[in-house]
Parts: structure tokens; C-alpha cells; sequence
């Protein structure tokens, strides 16, 4: 094991000297770390085209990411593969900025672990939490196809690791493979389909069917939500005060949908009543 990550930061030392040059805090980084995988919050200089798989099997920690992404879903193991061939991981702590608005675009984030805000500057001043960016969740990926600015800003809620697709080298990849193009213009389709849901949500939905469509949402298999550190963000993200976002998780505790695990930390008891509330039924009806 002690030879194995000797050879892997001697193999990344001679990466980043022919990259981006000598860099003894990038060094110190990679030493620290011993899994190959950069820690920009550690690390100095421009590391957006070096991608450190050092260690074996972290090629196919990449491709599961990207394989439990929604947006790539209908890509082939082929085309996994290759996206995953120039991919990086980047390893943030909590509050770590990623990019402002108005930055050049660098790629298409995907989220492999915790959660990360993305955020709008309104002319007043105000910010809105546009999405929250949970594991298998992308973000900047339409200013990445479209090859303009980052309309938004993107910052982490809690320590978090993402996959970047470069945008040039995905670009590039688009124009010489037609089938990897349509594969994800299938998965963009039912992108647009969830921004269609969620436009719904601020439409149709009083505040007891949004908190219930996110909780579904983001419970997945286990039931267990993990909540963003400040409550506000998710009250933002739902166009809700924080008053009433408090209020509504009351409603729905009382009815014997949900239940609080900590501060933290909600576990949804009753799946199919809770999506009948986000159908339109109100909580009340199970009191």
C-alpha cells in the first residue's frame, strides 16, 4: 500500500510539473490526500485540465457518479467511459466558492457527494437560491453547452466532492461523436422536463406540496433528507419564508408523514401519503 501511493504521487508530481509547472503547496496537497485526488482548497495554480485518477478503480468511482446522474442516463458504458476519461474530481469544504456569476463557464458539475447552492444576484441586492445541488444533481450545464457565462453563482452547503466535465473537451467530444450528442440530448430532455416540474411547483403547489416534492426528492431510497446547514437556502430554493417552511414541516410531523431525526436530518414515515400531498392533498386531510 505504502509503494502504491509513493508511485502515485511521484506519477502526479511529474503530471503537474509538465501541466502547470511546480507547485509546492499542489504537492503538499496531493501528498495529504494519498487517493490522486486534488483538494482545491489546498492546492494553488490553474488545475482545469489535469485530472488525477491515481490510485486503481478511481476511473470507475467516476463513472459511477456520472452513472447515477439523471442527465446522463441514457449514455452507453461506452460513452461513460469516455466522458469519464477527461473528467476531474474536485474535493470543496463547506463554503467554498466554485464559481461567481458572470464567470467563464468551466464545464458541467456533477455532485458525487454532499450539497452545493446555486445562487442568483437579483439588481437589489437579494439573493435567491435557485437549486440545490444534491448527489447525482448537475449544475452550469446549460452554460456549458451553450458556451456562455455562468448566469448564476454556485457555492457549497457542506464538504462536497464533484465530477467537472471540462466544457472544451466535452464540446469537443460532442462535435466528433454523434451518438454520445444524441444520448445526452435525451438525457437534456428530461432536464428540461424537471425545470418544467419545477415551475409547477411555484404555480400549482401551496407550501405543503413543495416541501413534500422536494422531500421525495431528495429521500431517495433511504427516506432520510439531510437538510442544507441553514434552512433558509431550502426555503429560498422553494420561494417560502423560512417562517412558513418551519410551519409546513410542523404540518406535515403533526399528520405522521415525516419525522425529525436531528437538527439536520428529516425521515419520511409515510412515502405514499406524503406524495399525495404533493399531488395537491392537503396534510390535514390525514390529521
Amino acid at each position: 500500500h505504502l509503494l502504491s501511493s509513493i508511485t502515485t504521487i511521484s506519477r502526479s508530481m511529474k503530471h503537474l510539473r509538465r501541466r502547470v509547472g511546480y507547485s509546492p503547496t499542489a504537492a503538499r496537497s496531493i501528498a495529504r490526500n494519498g487517493r490522486g485526488v486534488l483538494d482545491l482548497g489546498q492546492a494553488d495554480g490553474d488545475f482545469s485540465e489535469i485530472s488525477f485518477w491515481g490510485t486503481k478503480g478511481m476511473g470507475s468511482e467516476v463513472v459511477d457518479i456520472l452513472a447515477r446522474c439523471g442527465l446522463f442516463r441514457s449514455l452507453t458504458p461506452a460513452s461513460l467511459a469516455k466522458l469519464a476519461g477527461f473528467s476531474i474530481v474536485r474535493n470543496y469544504p463547506r463554503g467554498h466558492v466554485i464559481f461567481h456569476q458572470g464567470d467563464p463557464c468551466p464545464g458541467i458539475f456533477v455532485v458525487g457527494r454532499g450539497v452545493v447552492r446555486v445562487t442568483k444576484l437579483a439588481p437589489s441586492g437579494k439573493e435567491h437560491v435557485l437549486h440545490l445541488a444534491y448527489p447525482g444533481m448537475t449544475f452550469a450545464e446549460v452554460a456549458a453547452i451553450g458556451r456562455f457565462d455562468c448566469p448564476a453563482s454556485a457555492d457549497t452547503a457542506e464538504d462536497s466532492q464533484c465530477v467537472l466535465i471540462p466544457q472544451q473537451r466535452l464540446l469537443h467530444a460532442l462535435e466528433t461523436d454523434h451518438a454520445l450528442c444524441l444520448q445526452l440530448m435525451n438525457g437534456f430532455a428530461g432536464w428540461v422536463r424537471h425545470l418544467v416540474g419545477l415551475l409547477e411547483d411555484i404555480v400549482l403547489r401551496d407550501a405543503a406540496g413543495r416541501v413534500a416534492r422536494h422531500l421525495l426528492q431528495a429521500g431517495g431510497e433511504s427516506g432520510v433528507v439531510t437538510l442544507p446547514m441553514l434552512k433558509k437556502d431550502l426555503a429560498s430554493h422553494l420561494n417560502l419564508t423560512s417562517e412558513t417552511l418551519s410551519r409546513t414541516f410542523r404540518r406535515l410531523a403533526d399528520a405522521g408523514l415525516i419525522e425529525t431525526v436531528d437538527s439536520q436530518r428529516i425521515r419520511i414515515v409515510a412515502p405514499d401519503k406524503l406524495s399525495a400531498v404533493a399531488a395537491g392533498l392537503p396534510p390535514a386531510e390525514f390529521e
